[in-house]
């Protein structure tokens, strides 16, 4: 996907890009690849596959869902080189966007890219989501939550979940719909006060790659034993 076909294809989805967007999304490829050479972001390089495979794919949630809207205050979970929270954070600019990953090196790019960028919205944060989703600062005080191909989601919904106030989402970005890890992440949904609301599909233009997007509505607080301690989510999955 060139970044013309880009363009037309958020275009043909009603998201029509100014020039000043546009601009936008060339730079952020051209700092994606120049500090790339310096610390591992992606594995993906090739200007039309991060085009399709990293920018367009970001964007799903814009027309697939109606939760993403401006004055809204979201959080991206372990977001690395900042999918999907930085295409967002352009294509929706009055979004209230809050990064969080756990290391520092892609934090230091993130910090770089906002400001080139003029993200003025946009803020990164150096942490765990554990330590993160129990610090009154952050905990419950976010209307959206983003997770983009980090973990099962059993395990993302004990690092999300937390970070949603009472009546936010949170949606987890999955490569291909796995009906398993759905079913087996309802207990662990439910424990942390939250319920499947849906379970959206797309493909990838020309590729024809399945995309799913899961829908968990935030219904309760979450106890406050959660998220338990710095590796023990993914070590012992909620089930």
């Amino acid at each position: 996907m060139t970044p013309e076909e880009f363009v037309e294809a958020l275009d043909a989805k009603g998201i029509n890009l100014d020039s000043r967007q546009i601009q936008q999304f060339e730079s952020y490829y051209q700092f994606l690849v120049e500090w790339n050479q310096k610390i591992n972001l992606t594995a993906i390089t090739e200007q039309k596959e991060v085009y399709l495979k990293h920018f367009y794919d970001s964007l799903a949630p814009l027309w697939l869902t109606d939760k993403i809207q401006a004055d809204k205050a979201l959080i991206d979970i372990g977001a690395g080189a900042g999918f999907p929270s930085i295409p967002l954070a352009i294509a929706q600019p009055g979004l209230r966007v809050t990064i969080v990953d756990s290391l520092n090196k892609r934090i230091k790019f993130l910090e770089v890219l906002v400001e080139a960028l003029g993200l003025d919205q946009v803020q990164a944060l150096h942490g765990r989501a554990e330590d993160l989703g129990q610090d009154k600062h952050y905990r419950q005080n976010f209307d959206l939550v983003t997770a983009r191909a980090v973990a099962q989601l059993n395990v993302l919904a004990e690092y999300c979940l937390p970070f949603a106030k009472k009546g936010g989402y949170f949606l987890a970005l999955k490569a291909q719909k796995t009906q398993t890890e759905i079913d087996q992440a309802q207990a662990a949904i439910k424990v942390l006060g939250a319920k499947l609301e849906d379970v959206l599909s797309d493909v990838l233009p020309g590729q024809g790659d399945e995309r799913t997007i899961v829908v968990i509505k935030k219904t309760l607080d979450t106890p406050n034993k959660y998220p338990r301690k710095a590796g023990k989510p993914a070590k012992q999955p909620l089930k």
